[in-house]
């Protein structure tokens, strides 16, 4: 990622989760759990959630890991995951300081990778981030599932056109004012209304090389959370 956007993360991340809760209304937290469950239902012995700022995903895969099961929490943003790392229910985890683009792990390890409101982030255009997925499903073992929650778009017009409005006015605003970051949510605010569709992420995916791609919407079609497999 670029040293842009590691450094709104970096100026965000005493307040990240806070700021999150108020802007979404809670529902946050709902649509994590949704996406852990979705995550964790296929097992496996060696999971790894990229992207994993705070560790709040993190945290509901751990409440679903079996005790063989080891979590890795990798992220390029150190203030981010340093407060990950001081969370009691992950005091177990490995933590990996890396960029998603380049994961310092070998092919074919992990049973399970998840990515939580972090894809937008990675990169404005199809072609870059195919070539991240692409990464992803190269430390994936056979058979072994990325689940990505993020952001969409709203079907209905109506909703599509007040979800929008909402992002470019209140989270720009008030992300802005709690976290004390005057760039942090300007920019945030700016990568939602610009992600692509659930149905186009599908194709994305599908052209990185995943196969049994599903995905549900919630919110009226404001978040999604893919499933795919090696």
């Amino acid at each position: 990622m670029s040293k842009g956007v590691l450094k709104v993360f970096s100026e965000v991340a005493h307040l990240y989760e806070l700021v999150n809760h108020i802007l979404t209304f809670g529902l946050d937290i709902p649509w994590r759990k949704k996406a852990a469950r979705v995550a964790a239902s296929g097992g496996g012995s060696l999971w790894l959630e990229v992207c994993s700022g705070t560790g709040e995903m993190a945290v509901n895969l751990k409440e679903l890991a079996t005790p063989q099961t080891r979590i890795i929490l990798s992220d390029f943003s150190m203030p981010m995951i340093s407060r990950a790392s001081k969370k009691v229910e992950l005091r177990e985890a490995s933590i990996s300081l890396a960029d998603s683009q380049q994961l310092p792990f070998p092919d074919n390890i992990f049973d399970l990778i998840v990515i939580s409101f972090a894809t937008r982030n990675i990169t404005p255009t199809q072609e870059k981030l195919t070539e991240f997925f692409r990464e992803f499903h190269r430390i994936l073992k056979p058979g072994g599932r990325f689940v990505n929650l993020e952001t969409s778009q709203p079907s209905s017009t109506p909703i599509r056109i007040a979800f929008r409005l909402y992002t470019k006015q209140v989270v720009k605003l008030v992300g802005k004012i709690i976290s004390g970051s005057k760039t942090g949510y300007v920019y945030l605010a700016h990568t939602i209304p610009r992600f692509f569709k659930a149905d186009v992420l599908s194709d994305i995916l599908y052209e990185s090389g995943f196969l049994k791609v599903k995905y549900i919407t919630m919110t009226f079609g404001a978040v999604a959370i893919h499933r795919a497999v090696k």
